[in-house]
């Protein structure tokens, strides 16, 4: 029997699926994928569970303005407005392609990434000893992807891609930054996961808000060793709730590096909407928490 769930860890047979689909509306494409991915029926008529509110959501809900906020470089404009600061990671410039990149006035270290995507992320160690031939080659295909099909979340839709240099912020000594994704819902923070490990074999682990840690799996194990809650946790509570104040669910996610906070992403629809938490409990949990609005 063909294993389905093997398809959507290869990336390129995926594309090649999705690309085949794309055609299909987006209400039967979502249900689609969904059992694909899962083997479970997604209930977009009467939703229950956190990924069914998430893709009822992507139908029935759609704000043109979200699109400045899963912009990467647009993005760091509304956080300004929003807080009175930048505390976005500092951005080094952008550009539309990548021969367009001036390599001389970028640090010896630095990280380039796309501003529309997930995924298309190359941390330089070392400017002078860059695979420009595989560099241009990985990020002029990354321009010309549109993520949109593949989950069909509105934001995406309408990004204009582009790629961004941002400065290299990994403390020394250190392999990673550890990434705090908070849950939440109506500019209430419910949970977070903890991401480590990121550039191994990365591991996720949830906790509530006074940072005890959850029974919960998703996408990737638990680290299996304690994690220290952050000394900047509440100031992440706090900037969390005003980030999120109006929306009915988003992901806030923050980094804390050397004692300060800094913002990473909007992110409306949790692993595009695929990947249910286990146990299932989790699941209707936080999908009681998504108040939906019916459609008129």
């Amino acid at each position: 029997m063909w294993d389905y769930k093997s398809l959507f860890r290869n990336r390129e047979l995926r594309l090649k699926f999705i690309q085949a689909l794309r055609f299909i509306p987006d209400r039967l494409y979502l249900k689609l994928v969904y059992w694909l991915k899962t083997g479970q029926r997604l209930n977009l008529d009467k939703p229950v569970t956190f990924c069914d509110k998430m893709n009822w959501l992507k139908l029935n809900e759609k704000h043109p303005e979200y699109t400045q906020l899963v912009d990467k470089i647009e993005v760091h404009k509304y956080i300004e407005q929003k807080l009175g600061e930048d505390i976005c990671l500092p951005m080094l410039g952008n550009w539309k392609h990548y021969d367009e990149i001036d390599f001389s006035t970028l640090p010896d270290q630095f990280v380039l990434k796309c501003n529309h995507d997930s995924g298309s992320v190359k941390i330089i160690h070392d400017k002078h000893n860059m695979n420009h031939l595989e560099l241009r080659r990985f990020f002029e295909a990354r321009l010309k992807r549109n993520p949109f099909p593949d989950g069909r979340e509105y934001p995406y839709k309408n990004v204009k891609p582009r790629i961004y240099a941002e400065k290299y912020m990994t403390p020394p000594g250190e392999a990673d930054i550890d990434d705090y994704k908070f849950f939440c819902f109506n500019g209430k923070p419910e949970i977070l996961f903890v991401a480590t490990e990121r550039s191994t074999d990365c591991k996720f682990d949830f906790f509530d808000m006074d940072f005890n840690h959850l029974d919960i799996t998703n996408i990737h194990p638990q680290c299996g060793h304690e994690i220290s809650k952050p000394e900047c946790f509440e100031e992440m509570k706090s900037l969390a709730a005003k980030l999120s104040q109006g929306m009915k669910f988003v992901r806030i996610d923050l980094y804390q590096i050397q004692g300060k906070v800094y913002f990473g992403e909007f992110t409306f629809f949790h692993a595009g909407g695929f990947w249910p938490l286990k146990p299932e409990e989790w699941e209707v949990k936080l999908g009681n928490m998504i108040l939906l609005t019916p459609p008129k």
